[in-house]
């Protein structure tokens, strides 16, 4: 009786101990919850605070803002009239530098991605000579800021007569490295290769396979370094502002600078509540393609990054 009875006791004691330390790393967890839940909490409004800051004044006269306090409603509510003076200012030079903005994130983002999903496939799942060189470039290219090469592509345009052109905004656009890394290292997990083995078997050339059986497997990826481009080429400023001179070819970063630096030319008009509202108007399309392709964002980033 002894014998069966220390043993239970052993287990119930095991047991007991067991969940005090469970009980402690809940609370313990519960407390970092907090913590973290605070910190986000403040990383949300630091975040906010400026959106919030442009739909408020969007809505206010040129004398509403400096008279009313910056983060509240105040004034006359002039939000319609203000985007109607947007889009008409100057002969609907707002509606032009939205065009060429579209222009550059279809071509050059949607090329780039192109590009950057046949490039990571390639180096992902085929062996070739010079492979781990080519590794080593993309790695450099990726911690090279895009500001340092700003000149020597500005020259090289130069010389070719491409700048003041869309190409000399749209060419450099289709080079992403970040992108190319980010399909390479997708693409290696996402495609099994008895999957490519099996359509070779089956008579599919190289890139039937790719676009009928490995595209629809990298989508996910696709979409992340779609959206990477997207809003990397959007929210493009200081290579437009060197390679372009005519307003009729500026993207909306660069054209609503022009409008901010008027009032600060001989004889220029202050127009702030333009700069305000165009900016709102700016930011809109993007929040809408980051919303909408933002669960392929998620699922892309943790796929890809999954060993089978």
């Amino acid at each position: 009786m002894t014998a069966l009875t220390t043993p239970t006791r052993t287990a119930r004691e095991a047991n007991a101990a067991h969940a005090k330390r469970m009980t402690r790393k809940a609370r313990g967890r519960k407390r970092h919850s907090l913590i973290l839940s605070l910190l986000m909490t403040v990383m949300l409004l630091y975040a906010l605070m400026p959106l919030f800051w442009l739909v408020v004044n969007s809505t206010k006269t040129p004398g509403a803002l400096f008279s009313t306090f910056g983060l509240w409603f105040g004034g006359p509510f002039a939000l319609w009239s203000n985007i109607h003076q947007v889009l008409t200012y100057d002969n609907g030079i707002f509606v032009r530098w939205l065009e060429n903005t579209l222009l550059y994130v279809v071509v050059g983002a949607g090329g780039a991605t192109f590009l950057a999903t046949l490039a990571g496939y390639g180096l992902a799942k085929f062996d070739f000579p010079g492979r781990r060189a080519v590794f080593a470039v993309v790695l450099g290219a990726v911690a090279v800021p895009g500001t340092a090469l700003a000149v020597p592509t500005f020259l090289l345009f130069s010389d070719l007569h491409l700048t003041n052109t869309p190409w000399s905004v749209i060419l450099p656009s289709l080079v992403s490295p970040f992108g190319l890394y980010l399909m390479w290292v997708y693409a290696q997990d996402a495609v099994p290769a008895e999957l490519l083995e099996a359509a070779r078997i089956d008579g599919a050339g190289e890139l039937r396979t790719f676009f009928q059986i490995s595209l629809r497997l990298l989508t996910p990826g696709v979409v992340t370094v779609l959206l990477f481009t997207v809003v990397a080429t959007w929210n493009n400023y200081f290579l437009p502002l060197i390679m372009l001179s005519t307003p009729q070819w500026y993207p909306l970063t660069v054209g609503l600078n022009d409008w901010d630096q008027q009032s600060f030319t001989a004889g220029g008009q202050a127009i702030y509540n333009l700069v305000i509202t165009g900016s709102l108007l700016t930011v809109i399309p993007i929040m809408i393609a980051f919303l909408v392709m933002q669960r392929y964002w998620r699922s892309g980033l943790a796929a890809g990054s999954v060993k089978q």
